[in-house]
C-alpha cells in the first residue's frame, strides 16, 4: 500500500476490523519510512450475475426484484418474511453457485417455481401465473394437473 504522505510502498498493519456489516475491512497502517498512520478500507470485488430476459436484453440481477416478486404470490398466505427471506436466500446462493456471469431469466422463474412449489402450492400457482403469462383458464387448470400429479408421484413413492 502506497503512503499517501511519503509515497513509500512498504507500510504494516497496525489494527484491522470489518466495517458494513463484514462487506469491508479497515485497516489503520503505519508507514515503515516515515512513520505516519494511515487508514484504508479493502472491499471485496463482486462481478455482477447479469441476467438475460426474454427480449434477450441485460441487466444486472437484483435480489430485491426477486423479493418482491415471490411477496406478491405470498400475499394473504401463512408465509412468514423469514420464509421469503430464505427462499430468496436459497434462490440467490444457487444462481451465484453457478459461477456463470449470466443467466437466463427462465431459469432464474424455474429455480423460483421449484422452491416455491415446496413452501406453498398457491404462492407457486400465482407465480407461475405471472411467470408463465398464463392467458386462459385452461392453462390454470392444466397447471393445477401438474401438481396433483405430482403430489400424487410423492405419495406412491412414499
Amino acid at each position: 500500500m502506497k503512503c499517501p504522505y511519503c509515497g513509500s510502498i512498504t507500510s504494516k498493519v497496525l489494527n484491522s476490523r470489518p466495517v458494513n456489516e463484514d462487506d469491508s475491512i479497515k485497516r489503520r497502517r503505519q508507514c515503515e519510512s516515515c512513520s505516519r498512520r494511515f487508514t484504508t478500507y479493502e472491499k471485496i470485488e463482486t462481478v455482477p450475475l447479469m441476467v438475460i430476459k426474454k427480449n434477450q436484453s441485460r441487466e444486472v440481477f437484483d435480489r430485491d426484484k426477486l423479493f418482491k416478486g415471490i411477496l406478491r404470490s405470498c400475499n394473504k398466505r401463512n408465509i412468514s418474511i423469514e420464509q421469503i427471506e430464505t427462499l430468496v436466500h436459497t434462490i440467490e446462493t444457487q444462481l451465484f453457485n453457478r459461477e456463470l456471469r449470466e443467466i437466463s431469466s427462465t431459469q432464474i422463474g424455474e429455480i423460483t417455481m421449484q422452491l416455491l412449489r415446496e413452501v406453498d402450492e398457491v404462492s407457486y400457482i400465482r407465480f407461475a401465473s405471472v411467470y408463465k403469462q398464463f392467458i386462459c383458464i385452461d392453462e390454470f387448470i392444466t397447471e393445477l394437473e401438474n401438481i396433483k400429479r405430482h403430489k400424487n408421484k410423492g405419495v406412491i413413492q412414499s
